[in-house]
């Protein structure tokens, strides 16, 4: 079975449609969304709109911490990230944030494990950017392949059975085969908003037959997302860093 993961969408509608498009000709069969499917972008009508389709049509889901500030205004962000979450709130419907607010933290498909930001504590929102926090997060769970987003920047990370950790960067479109001799924590990058300094969309994509997983960047409309930002009168640095990938 092929399937998709898609993390950090932030109604960015133009992003999220390429990817899906992306994702079904290269024969997805199932799609898993981890998170932040608000914030940021657009189009969080829409995107939540699609994501409630999706889960509808089998596809599992996640929160993420921009879903999870839209129902919990106790919970603050940065000037700009908490501008669009106040925005966002006036953009969605009762059946939109309700869906929001019922999305699980985590989710066991398998042998996988699912969560936007680590496995160790799911609701503290902390950001894998070493081996330090990836190992934390591999010795919180006993699956063998964690998915996971958040960070925005792909990145793999692995535990070998005498507990060596390796971790690099993986080349898009070039399989990674999943030893079962470790264990894996995949963060995906952001299909919405990218800041690894390139501004094409990223997915991943996992084989279970083959146990092979591929990081895949899918060129999008840049421009008419960062138009669309502008014309919502949000803060015009969420625009310009979709430009630049950052």
């Amino acid at each position: 079975m092929l399937i998709a993961f898609f993390a950090d969408i932030h109604a960015n509608r133009q992003a999220f449609e390429a990817c899906l498009a992306d994702a079904q000709a290269k024969g997805a069969q199932r799609s898993v969304l981890l998170g932040d499917y608000v914030g940021y972008g657009a189009d969080p009508d829409w995107a939540v709109t699609t994501v409630m389709e999706m889960v509808g049509n089998g596809a599992m889901a996640v929160m993420g911490n921009h879903d999870h500030a839209v129902g919990t205004p106790s919970e603050t962000m940065n000037a700009e990230a908490q501008f669009v979450i106040e925005w966002t709130r006036s953009q969605l419907g009762p059946e939109q944030r309700a869906f929001l607010a019922a999305l699980p933290m985590t989710i066991q498909d398998e042998s996988r494990l699912y969560v936007h930001s680590e496995a160790s504590k799911p609701a503290g929102w902390i950001y894998v950017k070493s081996t330090l926090e990836a190992s934390t997060s591999l010795s919180a769970t006993p699956a063998h392949i964690t998915f996971c987003g958040h960070i925005h920047q792909p990145a793999l990370y692995s535990l070998s059975i005498t507990a060596k950790m390796t971790s690099f960067t993986p080349t898009a479109d070039a399989p990674v085969p999943m030893l079962p001799g470790r264990r894996w924590l995949a963060v995906l990058g952001a299909v919405g908003q990218p800041r690894d300094g390139n501004p094409a969309a990223a997915y991943a994509l996992l084989d279970t037959e083959k146990k092979e997983i591929t990081y895949c960047r899918v060129p999008y409309d840049v421009e008419e997302a960062a138009a669309r930002i502008r014309k919502a009168g949000l803060p015009l640095w969420l625009a310009e860093r979709l430009l630049a990938g950052q």
